[in-house]
Order: structure tokens, then sequence, then C-alpha cells
């Protein structure tokens, strides 16, 4: 039976305001990925009207996971390949391993074309820019690009950490004839409560860059923003994880408030007021709940003063930690 779901409009402009991120359908965040209820998360998301699905090669089995469940909800007639986004990425395949070469570009998209069983990607991503060199970036961006006039992507973009350089290269492609003005780009743990980074940015990639999106990724700051330990493969500096622990403990007990719902719906609110997509990670239909009531709080306006004495408190705890951010990749000199 149809979810009677909507067909997707043909612009970056239909995607919805969050998307269901597909980082943790992998060992990194869950023990056994393929025991994950990844088709009720995609059914209840749909039904919620998220409508698009941020994944990667490089989280383990996800695109396989995702693909199979999509393949499922097809089979039994409840949606159509028009009634939503899939957004992927190609170029890192380990912690340590990349290749922009553009032959294994093309492979890897191939090889995300079949996971999805699909003729076209809505969106991909080039991942992880700051540790290949530039040239290497550049080289992938052109394939990707020449792919897309093949029609087997529709929009292309660039994901990473730090965010000036992402800004710089989107803003230098706009020049290289083979490449032009990138459609969207991606950045993680830079718009959550901890480091807002991300949003000072916002109006220079509008305007400078010409991309139509800017995606805000891991608003808990990749599992460091929740009354919980701290996942291990965490690059950040022990001092900053610990600080954002007793920042946990102390809204819990003496404000009887959740990091991980406050933190939520402070990244949800800052980046609906700049019209960006939030990329929301959650393991169960449960957690998809709880992350969708903070969505609607915010857009109800139910953010209220009481949130915002929470937030500017939150921050001023953080102390020198606020907008701390760790090295990621190589310097680049461009």
């Amino acid at each position: 039976m149809s979810l009677g779901l909507k067909k997707v409009p043909q612009d970056l402009d239909g995607i919805s305001p969050l998307i269901l991120g597909g980082a943790v359908f992998n060992t990194q965040y869950n023990d056994d990925p393929k025991s994950m209820p990844i088709y009720s998360l995609l059914e209840s998301s749909f039904l919620k009207g998220i409508n698009a699905i941020d994944t990667s090669p490089y989280y383990g089995p996800s695109e396989e996971l995702i693909g199979k469940a999509l393949k499922e909800l097809h089979d039994e007639g409840k949606i159509e390949r028009d009634n939503y986004y899939i957004c992927t990425k190609v170029g890192r395949i380990k912690l340590d391993d990349f290749d922009y070469s553009p032959e294994w570009v093309e492979k890897s998209i191939l090889r995300s074309l079949e996971r999805f069983n699909t003729t076209y990607l809505d969106v991909v991503f080039l991942h992880d820019i700051e540790f290949p060199t530039y040239e290497e970036t550049i080289g992938a961006l052109k394939k990707l690009m020449e792919l897309k006039s093949r029609g087997l992507i529709r929009w292309v973009g660039i994901s990473g950490y730090p965010v000036d350089y992402i800004y710089k290269v989107a803003k230098n492609v706009r020049e290289i004839d083979e490449i032009g003005t990138l459609d969207l780009v991606m950045s993680y743990s830079n718009m959550c409560l901890q480091n807002i980074t991300l949003k000072e940015y916002y109006d220079k990639f509008i305007y400078d860059t010409g991309v139509k999106l800017v995606n805000n990724a891991s608003i808990l700051s990749m599992s460091m923003l929740r009354y919980q330990e701290t996942k291990s493969f965490h690059p950040a500096s022990q001092a900053l994880k610990d600080k954002c622990f007793e920042l946990a403990i102390m809204l819990r007990e003496k404000h009887n408030t959740d990091l991980a719902d406050l933190a939520t719906r402070f990244a949800i609110r800052e980046w609906q007021n700049r019209r960006g997509r939030t990329v929301i990670g959650v393991s169960n239909v449960e957690e998809l709940n709880v992350a969708w009531q903070q969505y609607v709080n915010v857009t109800s306006g139910k953010f209220d003063e009481e949130d915002d004495r929470l937030v500017k408190l939150s921050q001023e705890f953080l102390g020198e930690h606020f907008n701390e951010v760790w090295p990621s990749g190589t310097d680049h000199n461009i």
C-alpha cells in the first residue's frame, strides 16, 4: 500500500529541512548495523515529511543497507523513486584511505547506483576534501561534473570539517571552466551548541561561492553533546570532551535538561532561520521521534526564553572550549 508521498521537486529547494543521516548505520556507532530497523526508520521518516537520505560508502554497510530497505519499500508499492532524494559521497574509503582519482570516482558512483537500484543519484559530495591535495580535489570535481552532464548525478557538492577550507575551494572552483559553481556544501560539528563557525560563514557561502544549499551535519558533534560517553573515535581534545560531559551533568542535575535535546533544538532553530538543511543521525524510530519532536517544538515557536537562557549558560560554561576545533586533514595553501 502506497504511503501517499508527493513527488519531490526537480530542484534542491525540495529537500526537506531535516535529512536522515546514514553514518550511524555503521560499526563506528552501532555494533551490528545489519540488525538496525532501517526499513522502519525510512518509512517513519518519509511519513513525517523527511524526504532525503545522506550517506557514504565510507560508512561501512550503510549504502547497501539503505538500498535494501528502499528496494523493499519499492517492491511493496509504498514509495516511488521520485518521492525522495539520495545524497551520497565519494572519495573517502577508510579512515586513512582516500582515492580521488577520476577512475575511482566513476567506479564508486556506478557502485552506488547499483546499491540503490537507481539510474541517478540526486546529490554527490566529494567526501572530506581537507585530506587529499587541492589538485586531487580539482580532478575529482571535474569528473563529478562530467558524470553530472551524463545524467548520473543531479547535483554536486563538497564536504568536510574545516569550514574555511571548504569555503575557499567552493569559491575558487567557480573560475574553473570544467567545474564552475558548485550546487551545495556540507560541514559537520560546526553548527552546534559547542561550535557555531558554520553559522558565521553562511552568508559568505551563499554570496561568494554561489552554492544553493549549505548543509549542517552532526548537530550532536559525533556523540559529544549528550549525557553519555563520547565515541572512542572522536578526534576532539580530551579536555573538550571532558568539558562537554561536565556540561551534560550540570544541565541534568541543576536544570533538569537533557544536553542532546537542548543541542538539537538549538542547531535546528539556527539552521532553519538560514534555510539550510540539517542532517540528523538516529539509530531507531524512538530516537527519530525524539528528534522530530524537537523539530516540531522549534518550528512551532516553542524555543522559549528558558532555552535561550540555557544556551547562553551552556556556551559560557564551555568557556575557552566554545568554538574550539580539532585538526583535520592537512594544511593547504590556496
